[in-house]
């Protein structure tokens, strides 16, 4: 399964902290839908729903090597009947730079329904020495 950080991501993370270089943050940040594992790329296994959420500001400070969110984020009127199981993390409402994946709780939905992902039910964390 290949979730987590993108590998560009990641060797910009290291490169920033093992050889001082300047890592560039996203100005934003999208979430997109995917009914199976999205792969390296985050391309793959794409939900019908095809519609990426903002969640720039959704994001409490890190602690402990984890963000959380702090805030719904909710699609309505979802294009197809499907079984939710993974999430993209974008730089941009389409196309853009890949930034990381995960996992959701299977979630099966119904065209037309309403699917949210609650407020502190998405985390993002990078392991950390004990």
């Amino acid at each position: 399964m290949a979730v987590g950080l993108a590998s560009a991501v990641a060797a910009g993370l290291l490169d920033a902290l093992a050889n001082q270089t300047n890592y560039t943050a996203p100005t934003a940040l999208w979430i997109k839908l995917h009914i199976g594992d999205p792969g390296s790329a985050g391309t793959s296994n794409a939900a019908t729903e095809t519609t990426r959420k903002d969640i720039t500001a959704s994001f409490a400070a890190a602690s402990g090597g984890t963000c959380t969110t702090n805030a719904d984020t909710t699609w309505t009127n979802v294009a197809a009947t499907e079984d939710y199981t993974h999430y993209t993390i974008w730089s941009a409402s389409s196309g853009g730079t890949f930034y990381w994946s995960g996992t959701v709780t299977a979630s099966a939905v119904t065209a037309g329904d309403t699917f949210t992902i609650a407020a502190a039910d998405l985390d993002l964390s990078l392991s950390t020495a004990a």
